[in-house]
């Protein structure tokens, strides 16, 4: 499954949040050391080679969250960032989520 290929897809609330089998199923597809934390949200953290690296990275993560309209919790830090992502709407997770990790997986070229 290539979950990078896919768009995000809006959450208009009123789903349930994905867990169990299919959790897992999402998590071995996306792969590349991703956690999820609890059934409820997706994190990873990236290094760099310095502050500039990671701060190029962020503004990639930025405007790809623009473009599918799913926004991540970015945290930037001295050759690294941190990346958590879930549907605020329903409180967990969703495929779309999954997929946005999937691309913000792809944009990352350490130095």
């Amino acid at each position: 499954m290539d979950l990078a290929s896919k768009q995000c897809v809006p959450c208009k609330g009123g789903v349930p949040p994905l867990k169990g089998d299919e959790l897992k199923r999402l998590k071995e597809a996306l792969g590349n050391g991703w956690e999820v934390v609890d059934e409820h949200h997706l994190t990873k953290e990236f290094r760099f080679n310095n502050f500039r690296e990671a701060l190029h990275y962020v503004n990639l993560v930025g405007e790809t969250a623009e473009e599918q309209g799913h926004h991540p919790d970015i945290r930037l830090a001295w050759g690294k960032v941190g990346i958590d992502v879930w549907t605020h709407k329903i409180d967990g997770l969703t495929e779309s989520d999954f997929i946005f990790a999937a691309k913000a997986e792809q944009l990352y070229r350490p130095g």
